[in-house]
């Protein structure tokens, strides 16, 4: 492996486990050209923060030898641009079908949304249901915080968006995200602030309707 000065020896070893799949300590410090103690020290850095781990190869001669891998936490920090691919994907079905299946998919999707997470709102007030929604968001990437401003009204922020480069495209996938919150939650909600429309987060504020106690 040619050496890259721009990076750590641990972003060094993360990239050869990635291009590499398994590598032994042996092979780390042939590779890289520093001390075997350093290797250990930086493989027990990594193991400890989750980005690496071990399993025994069994030889048929000599000790066993620890080999190391990449776990799903480190692969989460390779980028990823699924988003070109699903770009691509809804820019030929728009060409194929019209932008109205576009949108149909997207409505699809609230659907299947709301009947995934419709169940865990049930026999809760609006603070509760706020909350399981900002739960459900976090899981899913979004990095929300929310807040009761009274008794009656709430603000939910989203730092982050995961779709933000398809809903920038497709607006409707914001107004079904936007649907899907005021039904999860049975509430009236309005979007005051979007990502994908070049704020700095999404913000929601949402009102607790009048038939509700």
């Amino acid at each position: 492996m040619k050496k890259d000065s721009g990076l750590s020896t641990r972003e060094q070893i993360v990239q050869m486990l990635k291009t590499n799949g398994e590598l032994s300590t042996k092979d780390l410090t042939e590779q890289l050209g520093i001390t075997g103690m350093a290797v250990r020290r930086h493989i027990d850095a990594l193991e400890r923060d989750g980005l690496i781990e071990s399993r025994t190869l069994r030889q048929p001669m000599g000790r066993p030898t620890a080999i190391y891998s990449l776990t799903e936490e480190a692969d989460r920090h390779f980028p990823k641009k699924y988003h070109a691919i699903a770009l691509d994907l809804l820019g030929e079905l728009a060409k194929e079908a019209g932008e109205s299946q576009v949108n149909h998919l997207f409505d699809m999707r609230k659907e299947t949304l709301y009947n995934k997470y419709s169940g865990s709102m049930d026999h809760k007030n609006l603070a509760e249901k706020v909350s399981t929604l900002a739960d459900i968001q976090n899981e899913n990437g979004y990095m929300v915080e929310w807040q009761q401003k009274n008794e009656n009204e709430f603000i939910l922020e989203e730092h982050n968006c995961p779709i933000s480069k398809i809903a920038n495209k497709y607006n409707h996938a914001c107004q079904c995200e936007l649907g899907l919150f005021e039904n999860l939650l049975d509430a009236d909600i309005t979007r005051t602030e979007c990502l994908a429309k070049g704020g700095k987060k999404c913000v929601y504020l949402i009102r607790k309707r009048n038939e509700q106690q």
